[in-house]
């Protein structure tokens, strides 16, 4: 979905397709057939953007086949479906029953993600529509924080340095400029945006910049307006933002407040959990630790990281943090000129969630994405914001 905002510029809206588990490329045409089309029809759009997701079988096949690449891209003007934006976060096995830690291998100190952050940027060069010069593409934000020394610190520098060189040449050859954007996560090396200026500054290229997801942002209990403020003095870009909820509980002490919260403590998915207090941010890397006995200081609210629907707040006692994402996004694109151009709603969680709350087959996941997509959309025209057809 594309918006024009005041100034101007084309702002472009798309959710993301790590929701739909794929590891190859046939995986990955089944989805646009299976999901992404269907999503697009209930929005009665002609056109829909897609925050591609491509595990690293995927990636290397059109990488390596200029007529897969080829096909992928009539595959999607043949569905109404466009892509500016890519998800490099998972590496592979994100649609496993157990992801957990293994999201965030390899890391940025590891050389295969270089080679596959690279072929990715290569693969967006060739899918981007003929009338879209910029991509980007998100990444996890350095490495999960253990196992994370000095040494490795400089060798994910400058894996970035020459991720930045290659992005100079692809434009150079290609005509298409490709943005990377580190995406802070809690429990990683680049918990929050804060923590994301030293070492970008330190890589020291505007083709590296950071990717605001306000699911995370809210969980470590951020002001939004603060962390773009701080963004903007030290020169870092926000080169895309992705639109999610957190799992917020206000009174995490009482019984019946644990006991919702322990619906959404799964096996699938790293919960993060954090609190603020007095002493700073206090957290457990999984839903369940905090609700362990007393991991967790329960004085205050509680937020996990669980991207929940963007329209459907969880029901009493528990609710979202959507008012974040409000903010946040009032600040990203309410202004006179907008300080990043690609949105991905993403909420990967849907079968995660407890299992009255999970959609019973495609046709209700359809629903269910396509309202968050209606949400956002008219999020944005509230600030101002003109859809395009």
């Amino acid at each position: 979905m594309r918006f024009r905002h005041p100034d101007g510029s084309t702002v472009h809206l798309a959710y993301c397709t790590n929701v739909h588990p794929a590891e190859t490329l046939d995986g990955v045409l089944a989805q646009l057939r299976d999901h992404c089309e269907p999503v697009r029809r209930r929005l009665g759009r002609d056109r829909l953007g897609i925050g591609l997701w491509l595990a690293k079988d995927a990636a290397r096949a059109l990488v390596t086949d200029p007529a897969a690449l080829r096909g992928l891209r009539c595959e999607l003007e043949r569905r109404g479906l466009e892509v500016v934006t890519l998800n490099g976060f998972p590496y592979e096995g994100f649609g496993a029953e157990e992801v957990k830690y293994r999201v965030y291998t390899p890391d940025w100190a590891d050389p295969e993600r270089l080679e596959h952050t690279a072929a990715l940027a290569r693969v967006l060069a060739g899918l981007l529509p003929e009338d879209v010069t910029e991509g980007s593409i998100s990444t996890l934000p350095l490495a999960w924080r253990t196992a994370y020394d000095d040494e490795r610190a400089k060798t994910a520098r400058t894996a970035l340095r020459t991720l930045a060189e290659r992005l100079d040449a692809l434009e150079e050859l290609t005509g298409r400029s490709i943005r990377v954007a580190l995406e802070p996560e809690p429990g990683c090396v680049v918990e929050t945006t804060r923590d994301a200026i030293a070492p970008l500054t330190a890589v020291g290229h505007d083709r590296i910049g950071i990717c605001v997801d306000t699911c995370h942002l809210a969980t470590s209990f951020e002001d939004p307006g603060t962390a773009l403020d701080d963004l903007a003095r030290a020169g870092v870009p926000v080169v895309k933002s992705q639109l999610s909820a957190a799992l917020h509980a206000e009174q995490p002490h009482l019984p019946e407040v644990r006991a919702a919260l322990a619906a959404f403590a799964e096996p699938r998915f790293l919960h993060q959990t954090r609190t603020a207090t007095a002493a700073g941010l206090r957290g457990t890397d999984d839903l369940d630790e905090a609700l362990a006995g007393d991991a967790l200081p329960d004085a205050g609210p509680w937020r996990s990281h669980f991207h929940v629907p963007l329209h459907a707040a969880p029901a009493a006692p528990l609710t979202s943090t959507l008012p974040v994402l409000t903010s946040a996004l009032t600040r990203l694109v309410g202004g006179p000129h907008p300080l990043t151009r690609h949105l991905e709603v993403e909420t990967y969680t849907w079968q995660a969630l407890p299992p009255e709350l999970r959609p019973r087959g495609r046709a209700q996941l359809a629903d269910g994405i396509a309202a968050e997509l209606t949400l956002a959309r008219d999020l944005l025209t509230d600030l101002g914001l003109k859809e395009l057809p």
